[in-house]
């Protein structure tokens, strides 16, 4: 990473253009060097042989890629990787790019995120490229939400992700041509940083882009208003909802976020939207053990959610420091899930894929590697 230069990834192929016009070549440069990022993960700009020798040295001089290494990485027993990122944004830094700005590289990140791999073998797959491959990406460098069964919370927020921070946990992933499913579950919370995801999303889905298609993606949300209205108006991706709780009193105790929005807003908000074609909406839901794994947590959930075209995604919680919040045991996850299914909620009890390595369900944190 070179001092002053400004970052390319991140930017869409109209704004590509337009730096390739500022630089005195043809508009459709521009659209090369998209294709050279996007679709060919070029790590220099000297590799973008279709642009002349001249241009790519005067584009040398005032950009570069951007693309930053994983600087660790942790390996489970159960296949899936969790790595370690350094990102652009900081504590006191104006470079936190979510719109049209591009920032200009700093000498050294001091911030860091964690994103994990988790590749899945189908249930009757025929061969590898039947596979399923899920990259957890973050968008904050630690979260405001502080929901209290959540490690990344009791981090702090330490700053926005740009959109080329989030790119390259893509770009750099030495397993990215693998890659199927794209979810912003990782650190932060993602409608708290909008501008930057769909900017990602954008660029995920475009056809000179990465051209994948917005099934492959999912944002989660503790539900954020207008936020959200937002990112369902302004996007096509898939929605996941943290839930948690349906009964507001309770969710709030668990969510602070409740109190600004609550699960009966979010939802209300979610029923004025169509998920009975491709797009898909879900509920995340921890399972605690004699809190919120009821039959009458159950049916208020079906109540809730009732005219929604909708899955609950049930997960095991893994316990984090000083909170004092007991896991719910396997019977009692299945009774859950089996109550809601029989009254015509699609329920699944999500593997848990990482958590010998910290990479589960609210287990992510760069406290420590980002002071």
């Amino acid at each position: 990473m070179e001092e002053g230069k400004k970052v390319l990834m991140g930017m869409t192929t109209a704004e590509l253009k337009e730096v390739a016009r500022s630089l005195g070549m043809p508009a459709f440069t521009g659209g090369q060097i998209a294709q050279w990022l996007y679709q060919k993960h070029v790590t220099t700009i000297d590799e973008m042989t279709n642009i002349s020798q001249k241009n790519r040295a005067l584009l040398s001089e005032h950009y570069e890629i951007g693309a930053m290494a994983p600087i660790d990485c942790q390996r489970s027993q159960d296949g899936t990787v969790k790595y370690l990122f350094p990102v652009r944004c900081s504590v006191c830094c104006d470079i936190i790019a979510t719109n049209t700005t591009t920032p200009t590289t700093p000498t050294a990140p001091t911030r860091f995120v964690e994103t994990v791999f988790i590749p899945e073998r189908r249930v009757g797959a025929s061969a590898e490229s039947d596979d399923r491959a899920t990259l957890c990406v973050s968008s904050q460098v630690g979260c405001k939400m502080n929901c209290l069964f959540c490690q990344t919370g009791k981090q702090g927020f330490d700053g926005n992700l740009t959109a080329a921070d989030i790119l390259n946990q893509i770009y750099a992933l030495p397993e990215s041509d693998q890659l199927t499913n794209i979810v912003f579950m990782g650190q932060g919370e993602p409608m708290d940083n909008l501008d930057a995801v769909l900017r990602a999303t954008e660029i995920m889905t475009a056809p000179d882009g990465y051209a994948w298609s917005p099934k492959r993606i999912t944002v989660s949300s503790v539900g954020i208003r207008s936020k959200l209205k937002r990112f369902l108006d302004e996007s096509q991706c898939h929605v996941a909802i943290s839930m948690h709780s349906p009964l507001p009193e309770q969710r709030s105790r668990l969510m602070p976020a409740e109190r600004a929005m609550s699960i009966v807003e979010v939802v209300d908000l979610l029923k004025q939207y169509d998920f009975t074609h491709q797009r898909r909406c879900s509920f995340e839901y921890i399972c605690f053990g004699g809190l919120n794994d009821s039959l009458m947590h159950a049916r208020e959930i079906v109540k809730l959610v009732q005219g929604l075209e909708c899955r609950v995604n049930l997960i095991r919680f893994h316990p984090i420091p000083d909170v004092d919040l007991p896991a719910a045991d396997e019977g009692r996850m299945e009774q859950f899930r089996d109550y809601l299914t029989h009254h015509g909620v699609f329920t699944t009890i999500r593997a848990s894929r990482g958590q010998d390595i910290y990479a589960a369900c609210g287990l992510l944190s760069t406290a420590k590697k980002s002071q």
